[in-house]
Order: structure tokens, then sequence, then C-alpha cells
């Protein structure tokens, strides 16, 4: 296949490819080989998990865990992780999640692919705020292996785009306006450029929700006044709003256990529903909430949703596995799972998303905001002094609710 340079051409690959959902998604993106320098192998290691451990399975039960060794060997997991915050996040840094991350990076581009701009939606480029001839900086927070922050400053080249998370993404080659960096968004940012736009997306279960605060304060301080910021989350839980899934479906299930087993470690992966507020809560004005709803597989009539359901299957079936095994094995309520037995439950759900008559999705939001101008500031200080008793309520923006759902 020939290389694909641009989002344009990636997205007319995946509208006349014609995939299956067992399509290797590593061939409809650019090509990127992935190194592992001496800093990295310092920052990740390498962990394994053996596939038969304390379970007792019985029935069907072995023939999938005989099919998963089969097909995987005694070990059924081989992952690499960060050090830098060790336990603390659990996404692993490898290459089985950075293909998952690929595939969600496309399911994003093609939903809204009518759009003037899918990478981004906050109107950084209109004139009253900035324009995109002038100098910008735009920081991409858990950028993973930097997929977004490369194809913004490949879109962008008058921007200055910076890619942060806590390990290096394995790239060899960055445009010449786009910085990877290894940090803690966490600690104190030393940037000293103010920038234009902070872009997060999927940073589900990465902070409690008092972490959440403080770093969303850190955003505000740091963006130009009448800057912006925009988050993409989606939640989890696996839905079906028709009755082509039986109600004791375990994929239905699965969602439901991993949330719990998040909310047992403090670090909600549900955040979606909080980010609206939060944003409140910081200060930022001028807020803007997007819908969607996320096939997983092909069943969607709509050309576009069909698209994006081959390609969230893949995100599904390649990530899972990061996730499910953290969370279950490690915090699973009431008690952690065997590795048995969560091996078993991601194969049953694989089985299932795989049947197009289920008509799985998954729900996400999308939310951009502004930090108020230096004017705006100061109309708002001086309302709030000349009316102390409703300085609390007078803090509330007005909030924009976009009403079409993708």
């Amino acid at each position: 296949m020939a290389e694909v340079d641009s989002e344009e051409d990636k997205i007319a690959v995946v509208g006349h490819s014609g995939i299956r959902p067992d399509t290797d998604i590593r061939l409809m993106a650019r090509p990127r080989t992935p190194t592992i320098t001496a800093h990295t192998m310092t920052i990740c290691q390498v962990t394994f998990s053996p596939l038969l451990m304390d379970a007792h399975p019985q029935g069907d039960d072995i023939a999938l865990l005989k099919d998963l060794q089969r097909n995987h060997g005694e070990w059924a997991t081989i992952r690499r992780y960060q050090t830098l915050k060790e336990g603390e996040y659990w996404s692993p840094a490898d290459e089985q999640q950075f293909e998952s991350n690929e595939a969600g990076h496309l399911v994003y581009l093609v939903v809204d692919s009518q759009t003037p701009n899918p990478l981004f939606q906050a109107p950084v480029t209109k004139p009253k705020v900035r324009i995109f001839s002038d100098w910008v900086h735009i920081l991409d927070v858990g950028t993973g292996r930097g997929t977004w922050a490369i194809d913004v400053a490949d879109s962008f080249p008058n921007a200055t785009v910076r890619g942060v998370d806590l390990y290096p993404p394995p790239e060899t080659w960055l445009p010449p306006n786009c910085i990877m960096e290894v940090d803690d968004v966490l600690q104190e940012w030393t940037w000293r450029d103010p920038f234009d736009l902070i872009h997060l997306r999927q940073m589900m279960g990465s902070f409690t929700p008092e972490e959440w605060g403080k770093f969303y304060k850190q955003c505000y301080e740091k963006l130009t006044p009448g800057g912006w910021i925009e988050q993409l989350e989606g939640n989890p839980r696996v839905r079906c709003d028709d009755a082509s899934v039986p109600d004791d479906n375990h994929s239905l299930y699965f969602g439901k256990l991993c949330c719990e087993a998040a909310d047992n470690w403090g670090r909600p992966i549900t955040w979606a529903d909080q980010m609206k507020e939060e944003l409140q809560k910081a200060g930022f004005v001028d807020i803007h909430e997007k819908n969607y709803k996320w096939p997983i597989g092909p069943w969607p009539k709509d050309p576009i949703l069909k698209e994006a359901g081959r390609l969230h299957y893949h995100q599904w079936t390649s990530g899972m596995e990061g996730w499910a095994m953290f969370f279950l094995t490690k915090y699973g309520v009431p008690k952690p799972w065997t590795n048995d037995e969560a091996q078993i439950l991601m194969a049953k759900v694989r089985k299932e998303i795989f049947n197009s008559r289920h008509h799985f999705y998954q729900v996400a939001k999308r939310v951009w905001a502004r930090k108020p101008t230096a004017e705006e500031a100061a109309a708002l200080k001086n309302k709030n002094k000349d009316r102390p008793e409703e300085a609390e309520t007078s803090r509330e923006p007005e909030i924009k609710q976009e009403r079409d759902s993708v």
C-alpha cells in the first residue's frame, strides 16, 4: 500500500478500503517504525503475566483458555509500562496499545470528517481570537504515540506543537515544529510561552478528581487570554438501544465491571460526565459540548458510521487487554480477578462484538472552552465586586450545548 502522508489521505484510505473487522489496522495509516532507545528503556519496563495461574475454569471456558494458549503461548501478555510514575497509570506503553490509539485517532477523524477541521473543534482560527498565520503554541497532553501532535504540526506549519506524556513516543521522525517531551503534568509547569490551545483526549483514569481540578487550574493559568482548552473522552460502558443484544450479554457486563474497578482505584474512567462542570469551576467560559455515539463494529447503515464502527472495533480488540487486565486483576470489585477469569471474559467480549448483529456502541463527549480575555476577566471581577452576595453564582459561565449528536 502506498504511504499515507495526510489526514485527508488517511480518511480516503479508510473510506475506500472496504476492510473487515479482522483487517490489520496498521496497514491503514502512515507507517511508523517504533524504536527502543536507551532512554526509553529507563522509562519503561517489560512485565509478564502468566495465562494459567489460580482460576479453575470448566467446560467451554477450558476451550477458550486452550485457544488463547495455542495462539499466545504460555505467557498471554507481554506488556511494557512507563515507570516515571509506576503504578499510577493503567495504560501500557507498547506497540499493541499504540495500535489501539492509532485506530482511535482514525475513529475521531472519521466521525468529524464533515467538519472544517476534524483534528479539533475549538475556533482557534477565528480572527477575533487568533490567526494561524501568526505563530501559535499548542500543547497536546497525554500525547501517547504523538499522532495528533504530528498531524496538527503538519497541518499548521506556523504553530509550535508540544506533545507531553510519561514516556517518550516511539517516533524516529517529527516535523520541525513538533516537540515531544517526557514530563508529569501534575507537577509545576515550566513552559515559558503561554498556549493558544491545550488539547487532550482519552485521559480516562489518569487522575483522581482532585488532581483533575489541579490540572484544569494549571491549564487556565498557562493559556493566553482568549485561548482554548479541548478535551475528548469516551465512556467505556458498552451500550445497545435495541433488542439485538440479550440482557445477559458479557459485553454490557464488562464495562460496568471496569468502571467499578476504576472507582475502587480512585481514578474514575467515566470522566466525560464531569468535564463540563469541572471546566466551569476552573473559570473557563464559552463552553461547548458535542455528544457522540461511536459504533463498535460495522453494523450502522450510515457509511461514515459504518467506517467508524470498523475502526472502533479494532480500537477495542487491540486495546481492551491493556486496561481490563489492569483494572480487573488489581482493583476488581468485590475482590481482584485472577488472570484466567479476566482473559476468559475478554475472549467472550471479543466474540460478541465481532458479531455484526449486535448493535453495540459507546458514548463520548467533546468539550471545548475558552479562557476569558483580559477585558472579560476585568468586567467579571468588577461585576462580582459590585454584587458580592451574588459572586458565587455570577462565576457560572453560560454553556452552549451542541444539539447534534454523531
